[in-house]
């Protein structure tokens, strides 16, 4: 490889969260209502006031379905089969099940030796992502984990996946981390070389339905990625609730209606964001003589 060129990846990372992103609803609300307890009520009643009292709202939330299992008895506990079982009748956003072989197949024809490699990082419950129909299809699923005792039951959080979390594991899977470790947290990105990158951020394309996902715009941004946002098909580009909080340094390639069929709109935009880094990487090939 001529020391003039940049150092060749065959690899894609293509990132996606999780609620309203690969799956129409909150799976935090979903898990409520399968626990037959009223939505708005359990927030405005329970979680609210803790947050009022300086508690981080996913600590809160967490804090208050523990409080709700303990009450609960025998077959009502809020266990770790119980979200297993909720993964089973999650539904998917329409063409999120073929989305996977499609992309491959898309980057496998323009560069035969590319790997596209699929992650998920979520502020949910990593749980229940971990048992749907399409967690064969990640690498690795990070979100939320929940601490169980010895007959299953939730007893707390043993990891918190907050906004700003989320970028730590972008530069965990440009890495190549699987599993981070206190050393692995105080390493700088920036101080790695980039032959030794598993995969380099710009190329990692980033899908995201909201707030939680805006920090993770600023690094992929930053690197140069591609960022996809995406709102349901009951809202539009102009009303996307987080149009306002995005500042220049967190923009998104393309803003699109949450719908993965063949021929969509999000469906395009994922294929030209492959075909791009698809392309860049062919040109790199070029230049090292393959």
């Amino acid at each position: 490889m001529s020391y003039a060129t940049k150092p060749l990846s065959n690899r894609i990372a293509v990132v996606f969260d999780f609620d309203e992103t690969l799956i129409p609803d909150d799976s935090f609300k979903i898990l409520l209502r399968d626990c037959q307890l009223d939505v708005e009520a359990f927030e405005r009643e329970r979680v609210a006031p803790l947050i009022e009292q300086g508690w981080h709202k996913y600590l809160a939330r967490t804090y208050c379905l523990v409080q709700e299992s303990r009450r609960r008895e025998g077959k009502n506990k809020i266990t770790q089969e119980r979200l297993a079982n909720l993964s089973q009748k999650l539904h998917l956003i329409e063409g999120v099940s073929e989305m996977f072989e499609c992309l491959k197949k898309r980057a496998a024809e323009i560069v035969p030796e590319v790997e596209v490699e699929f992650y998920l990082i979520s502020g949910g419950f990593v749980d229940i992502a971990r048992n749907t129909s399409i967690a064969k299809h990640f690498t690795q699923m990070w979100g939320c984990e929940l601490a169980y005792d010895e007959n299953g039951e939730i007893q707390f959080l043993k990891q918190l996946m907050s906004h700003t979390e989320k970028t730590h594991y972008l530069y965990y899977l440009s890495i190549g981390i699987e599993r981070e470790n206190e050393q692995d947290l105080m390493y700088n990105y920036r101080d790695v070389p980039i032959k030794q990158l598993y995969v380099p951020l710009n190329q990692v394309i980033y899908v995201g339905d909201g707030t939680s996902d805006i920090p993770c715009f600023t690094v992929i941004n930053q690197y140069g990625g591609i960022a996809l946002g995406i709102f349901q098909d009951n809202s539009t580009a102009e009303t996307w609730e987080h149009r306002e909080e995005v500042t220049s340094s967190q923009q998104i390639t393309n803003l699109v209606p949450a719908n993965y069929k063949q021929n969509s709109e999000l469906m395009r935009s994922l294929i030209l964001s492959i075909e791009c880094i698809s392309k860049q990487i062919a040109l790199l090939h070029l230049s090292v003589g393959e």
